[in-house]
């Protein structure tokens, strides 16, 4: 078993440090690449809509991750409402674009703290997998400070669309033992039309590149289950949109070619996606069966691939009591 960084970190007194200099750059924020420059913690809203207390929009076992996540009793998944991008096909939608709802689940970090605890202990998750963290991260590092007293002791998983600050990354080196980024598009054009984030390709491959700095490859201990590591995920879009040539030949030739991918064939035209014609459908067997054979191509050997027709198997709602992706009496906090 690894001991997870972050406990060195708060012992040494780093990890109070690193939450003080990220709290501080709320003031003018600039933890994301959108370096709004509203100051979050007098309540200003900038592209996130977020101000200085996290939003939190579902807390449960997710047992829909990779299956070195996932393990028999699940994936710690905190949702943290609203997003840095604005995705039309996103399928976490109700949560990431509905900002004016997901004010009144905003939660102050000490209550986050327990919630991480609930996940650990009462539920038994092999991992604490915060999803959409990217707005966050101040209020995500100031929680694990007050977790780690109360006994929080299991990897972090830092779940993100790959929207990310190089320079907020490298506060997280230690206490984020696995990176879980979307590589989502090859072209600019493409990422800003559909996603609103411009410049998101040499954003999210520097980000994904000092994610592997900081991590390396996967490592997993004797049951499977990821201790340490990155896994790259990469969401097969309709139309070649995705950029899956260029993509992929990117990550063996600039990270590394037995880096771990978790290939997505689980689009599904949500959101405002029905009304864009190069959206509106579900991905075809040729354009799958064309990325499997890329991988091969590229040289990528490790990971996961989605099998045809899992669409409907990952489809959250959030408006549902309890589990957002099952009626199982599993808790939602």
């Amino acid at each position: 078993m690894f001991e997870p960084g972050y406990i060195d970190l708060y012992h040494s007194g780093e990890l109070k440090r690193r939450a003080e200099r990220l709290e501080a750059r709320l003031a003018s924020c600039n933890i994301c690449p959108r370096e709004c420059r509203v100051n979050r913690l007098e309540g200003e809203l900038g592209f996130c809509h977020s101000a200085y207390l996290p939003i939190v929009s579902a807390v449960c076992a997710h047992h829909g991750e990779e299956p070195a996540l996932s393990g028999s009793k699940g994936s710690g998944a905190i949702f943290f409402g609203n997003c840095n991008m604005r995705c039309v096909y996103c399928q976490n939608y109700q949560i990431s674009q509905d900002w004016e709802r997901q004010q009144s689940k905003e939660m102050d970090c000490h209550t986050l703290a327990e919630n991480m605890l609930y996940l650990q202990d009462e539920l038994g998750c092999h991992n604490i997998n915060f999803v959409s963290p990217s707005h966050f991260v101040p209020q995500l590092v100031r929680a694990v400070l007050e977790a780690v007293p109360m006994g929080l002791k299991i990897p972090l998983v830092y779940n993100t669309n790959g929207f990310d600050s190089v320079k907020t990354l490298k506060e997280l080196d230690g206490i984020i033992s696995i990176y879980l980024p979307d590589l989502r598009y090859a072209s600019d054009t493409w990422a800003e039309k559909f996603s609103q984030a411009p410049g998101y390709v040499a954003q999210a491959r520097e980000a994904i590149k000092e994610m592997y700095r900081q991590v390396g490859e996967l490592v997993v201990d004797e049951f499977g289950l990821a201790q340490r590591g990155l896994i790259v995920r990469h969401l097969i879009l309709p139309n070649g949109l995705a950029g899956s040539e260029d993509s992929l030949a990117w990550l063996a030739g600039e990270v590394s070619p037995t880096v771990t991918v978790s290939i997505m064939s689980q689009y599904l035209p949500l959101h405002r996606a029905q009304r864009i014609p190069l959206l509106a459908r579900t991905i075809s067997l040729s354009e799958y069966t064309a990325v499997l054979k890329l991988l091969d191509e590229v040289g990528l050997e490790n990971g996961w691939v989605q099998e045809m027709g899992a669409s409907e198997n990952y489809l959250p709602n959030f408006e549902r009591e309890g589990h957002p992706f099952s009626l199982s009496a599993d808790r939602q906090r």
